[in-house]
């Protein structure tokens, strides 16, 4: 017999570009690691936020993730860990 649906799962998928999984990955992995607080992230990405709305930019995904980008960018200041994790290439490339 065929299960129905689950009524509470997303209709489409949830992120419209891997880049975006990315970016939230790496910042769950530095909140897991302690390499920063959950309330320096969710403070990075708030400020990034609000500044890309102050700038005009549209409400979009893609808007979201840039601003979490940008929030990650000024988190993590050792060149180090961008080689590591492929942040540096993940920035060059939507940049």
């Amino acid at each position: 017999m065929a299960l129905p649906d689950d009524p509470l799962a997303p209709k489409e998928d949830i992120f419209s570009e891997p880049w975006h999984a990315q970016v939230l990955a790496s910042a769950h992995a530095l909140v897991r690691e302690g390499h920063i607080t959950p309330t320096e992230w969710a403070d990075a990405l708030g400020a990034a936020l609000r500044q890309a709305e102050a700038a005009g930019a549209p409400d979009t995904d893609t808007t979201y993730y840039l601003a979490a980008l940008e929030a990650l960018e000024g988190l993590v200041p050792v060149p180090s860990y961008y080689l590591e994790t492929g942040l540096a290439d993940l920035a060059l490339a939507l940049r």
